[in-house]
């Protein structure tokens, strides 16, 4: 039997498995079908560690992981054949990931590969994923811990979001900012600005600081962690002589005191 399961993505994790500078996510799944040998073709397309687990009976005897970003495999039996096939690694299977609208091209593949179509296909749910009858409760899943989850971290890679942002504030490299920071920045363009030839108003207050909750100032050399778009951007302070962090800022508005450029989408047209 050829069973498909996936997702565009599975549960977000704190670390990296690839160079895509995306957060890797966790699917975990349990095949259940003593009946007859088993066959997955697992797809997601962002970086993945699929966790494999079975119950007593059931026979995992091929697993093909595809997607975009890289794949990886753990928990399985070592009499599994395990084959990963991404857009990443050119993979001899090109790539798919398993979702509403991606079946299209399971069937032909399958066919191509076991001979045969695609008996069913299981969408994730949160990163938790059935094949075949459901677990009765109590029931043993088995697996095996010759290859582990962890073993895929990207050791080199900083923790990922709002994880690799303490962490940096932990070592030392980033420090929380205050408003303080910002009213530097502010001066810091003013003075970059020839003073405009208009007399004061009466009553006219100065403009009111913006105000960031999520807010770091860089100390030392930095890569941003993947992962900071949308409700997981910050915002960045460079001090001058400070160099510019590596990686993907994401969503993150970044002020670099060195260029006095402000980047990202919080910047107004007075630069900050």
């Amino acid at each position: 039997m050829v069973f498909a399961a996936g997702a565009y993505s599975g549960k977000k994790q704190d670390f990296q498995i690839d160079q895509s500078g995306h957060a890797a996510t966790r699917m975990d799944v349990i095949v259940n079908h003593p009946a007859k040998p088993v066959v997955l073709m697992l797809g997601a397309y962002e970086p993945t560690v699929w966790n494999i687990g079975w119950t007593p009976g059931t026979r995992v005897v091929g697993i093909l992981a595809s997607g975009y970003h890289r794949q990886a495999v753990a928990g399985f039996s070592q009499s599994t054949t395990v084959m990963t096939s991404t857009y990443d690694n050119r993979g001899a299977c090109g790539y798919f990931y398993v979702g509403s609208d991606q079946q299209a091209g399971l069937n032909p593949l399958s066919r191509k590969l076991f001979g045969r179509p695609v008996s069913m296909v299981y969408p994730a749910t949160d990163g938790q994923i059935v094949i075949g009858a459901a677990i009765p409760p109590g029931a043993r899943v088995e697996t095996s811990a010759d290859i582990r989850p962890e073993s895929y971290i990207d050791r080199s890679a900083p923790k990922a979001g709002e994880a690799g942002l303490v962490e940096a504030v932990n070592k030392g490299i980033l420090r929380k900012s205050n408003q303080a920071d910002m009213q530097a920045w502010v001066d810091a363009v003013a003075r970059s600005r020839p003073a405009p030839d208009t007399p004061p108003v009466a009553g006219q207050s100065k403009p009111e600081l913006p105000r960031y909750s999520n807010a770091y100032v860089v100390l030392k050399p930095f890569t941003y962690p993947a992962g900071l778009y949308g409700a997981h951007s910050a915002v960045f302070f460079i001090p001058r002589g400070v160099p510019q962090p590596q990686g993907d800022p994401g969503h993150s508005t970044v002020y670099d005191f060195n260029t006095l450029r402000c980047q990202g989408g919080r910047c107004s047209s007075d630069g900050y």
